[in-house]
């Protein structure tokens, strides 16, 4: 019995392990087309009755073949996501990708995606890329990337992307581990904030005057995600 009940509780304990390592849900079948429209509220979206799914609903035309404006970011960048929102059938899959052009000196911000792994390749140009390990350490890891390179970012850590190039643009498409990584930018997430976090706190935690704070909150923080 003792043997029994210790093996029943090493199995309960490896599945809630492997269920806490997954960024996503996953599929329990072939497929589960998201349906947009459903009343009913889960972690993703509920499966479209198999029966109405068709072709188009893992589709979508020419969205990443086309260069995208870059000048009319303050940051110089342009993030074009194709998430479960533009292609319902990634619902449960874990994965969903980006293209991100960069303008000669632009760059993708320090960010970070709290659902998603990023493994990110360069298509044309040159990229100075990294991240940032967690406290203790804060340690900075760096690279010069060039054209066909491959970099990956781990999740939830906090990392960049920036031409260094101040003649030419660049591109990069960039595949995440989530259907729905999330990102947040930290300026806009610190200084940009709605309301915004009290210039005492951030005062303290940046250890500045409060008038340095409520010149960074009076900016105008930008979405460079599209």
């Amino acid at each position: 019995m003792a043997s029994s009940s210790f093996l029943l509780l090493a199995t309960l304990l490896a599945l809630a392990s492997c269920q806490g390592m997954a960024s996503d849900p996953s599929p329990l079948q072939d497929f589960c087309v998201a349906d947009m429209h459903s009343p009913v509220r889960v972690n993703g979206f509920p499966c479209l009755n198999p029966m109405d799914v068709n072709a188009d609903h893992f589709f979508k035309a020419a969205m990443l073949d086309t260069p995208r404006n870059t000048m009319g970011s303050k940051v110089g960048s342009n993030v074009t996501l194709i998430n479960v929102m533009q292609i319902p059938g990634l619902n449960t899959l874990g994965i969903s990708i980006a293209r991100i052009d960069y303008a000669p000196l632009g760059e993708n911000p320090p960010h970070t995606h709290p659902r998603a792994t990023e493994i990110l390749t360069v298509l044309e140009g040159t990229l100075y890329i990294g991240f940032v390990t967690s406290n203790r350490d804060n340690k900075l890891f760096s690279k010069m990337l060039n054209k066909g390179d491959v970099f990956v970012f781990p999740e939830g850590l906090i990392h960049f992307q920036f031409n260094p190039n101040p003649y030419k643009p660049a591109v990069a498409i960039a595949a995440l581990s989530s259907q729905n990584p999330g990102v947040i930018t930290i300026a806009n997430a610190v200084f940009g904030s709605k309301p915004p976090i009290s210039d005492d706190v951030l005062a303290k935690a940046f250890q500045v005057e409060k008038k340095t704070i409520d010149w960074l909150q009076a900016q105008f923080w930008e979405n460079n995600h599209y």
